[in-house]
């Protein structure tokens, strides 16, 4: 099996421009996710797939791969697509690899990477929630699962919602998931999901990832025990330097 691994890394962003050349602790978050990734045994290749020639330099400097790609692309799966269409080789998977997540481990890379075989469309990872406050925040992407592990669908909302008890029992009730956006993809399926239009139910909830579950795409879901500790702000920099760098 070729797993391609891609980290997209705009260099744009509404909260934290530039976050992917921010220094933490001497090395930039671009550096540490692709250090990290690299680590990840089941990927074949990994590639950073930007839109700037600062981050492509940047790359290249510290010894890694990068491919330049569209400043036009809505998604980190369209820039996933083009950047696969870019690299020499050829691949069964692709794994969308979050350039915000300075400390990712490789083991959750791993996992997911060995759930994928040539049946298996889309792929993400989930956690169990055992905190109460990210069960109710709506910054949390929560994930409902069939009994083949399957994803049913992803909501910012609480799901399920349990009729017939107290929210602050919920957490002892029943399994609730986190969504964490790591994604695989066949590449056949990739080139696909490329081309379908914006769907309703992602303009609600403003998730990429319901436009292929409302277009028939079965999304397999690893339970992983990783959490994410992504970077979106200059706050959430300070909260996981604190965290990984003692």
């Amino acid at each position: 099996m070729q797993i391609l691994g891609i980290i997209p890394a705009r260099y744009a962003s509404t909260r934290f421009p530039a976050k992917a050349l921010v220094d933490i602790g001497g090395k930039s978050m671009i550096q540490r996710v692709y250090e990290q990734s690299v680590q990840a045994t089941k990927l074949s290749k990994v590639v950073v797939a930007t839109d700037d020639v600062r981050i492509f330099d940047h790359v290249l400097d510290f010894g890694g791969t990068a491919i330049m790609t569209s400043e036009d692309h809505q998604s980190g799966t369209d820039r996933c697509f083009e950047a696969l269409t870019k690299t020499a080789g050829t691949f069964d998977y692709v794994i969308n690899i979050q350039g915000d997540e300075p400390f990712i481990s490789p083991e959750p890379i791993n996992r997911l990477a060995d759930a994928l075989n040539s049946e298996t469309e889309l792929a993400t990872l989930v956690k169990v929630i055992d905190n109460q406050e990210i069960l109710f925040n709506v910054n949390v992407p929560k994930a409902v699962l069939n009994k083949r592990g399957e994803v049913l669908y992803f909501s910012r909302q609480t799901i399920p919602y349990l009729r017939s008890s107290e929210p602050d029992n919920w957490l002892s009730e029943h399994w609730f998931y986190k969504h964490i956006g790591i994604y695989a993809y066949r590449v056949d399926v990739l080139e696909a999901i490329t081309k379908l239009p914006v769907s309703s139910l992602e303009k609600a909830e403003a998730l990429e990832q319901l436009r292929w579950l409302e277009n028939g795409y079965v999304i397999k879901a690893v339970v992983t025990s990783d959490d994410s500790h992504g970077v979106d702000t200059p706050e959430d920099l300070e909260r996981v330097s604190r965290k990984f760098l003692r």
